[in-house]
């Protein structure tokens, strides 16, 4: 694991292009900004989990209503809807 140290405003380059930049810290919190191409989907890590577990439930018999909530607020976040952001840190920056 490379470990870097940053303040505020300034940002982590991953490949061309991926930018991770320092948004705030507030306490023992930091508030990220990533900016990645559309192709490339970025998830809080317990989300990345709740989706490869409804994967592997739909294999044997479909998914739950976790994950079709999950996917319907991205979904209408991608069409220019208005979902409701889950916390503070799916904000955009």
């Amino acid at each position: 694991m490379l470990v870097l140290s940053r303040q505020r405003d300034e940002s982590i380059v991953i490949g061309d292009d991926i930018i991770i930049t320092i948004v705030d810290v507030r306490g023992e919190k930091v508030r990220l900004g990533i900016t990645a191409p559309p192709h490339i989907p970025v998830h809080r890590k317990e989300i990345y989990e709740a989706i490869k577990r409804e994967a592997q439930n739909g294999r044997r018999g479909g998914p739950s209503g976790e994950v079709e909530s999950l996917a319907k607020k991205r979904e209408d976040r991608s069409q220019g809807g208005q979902a409701p952001p889950a916390s503070d840190e799916e904000k955009p920056a």
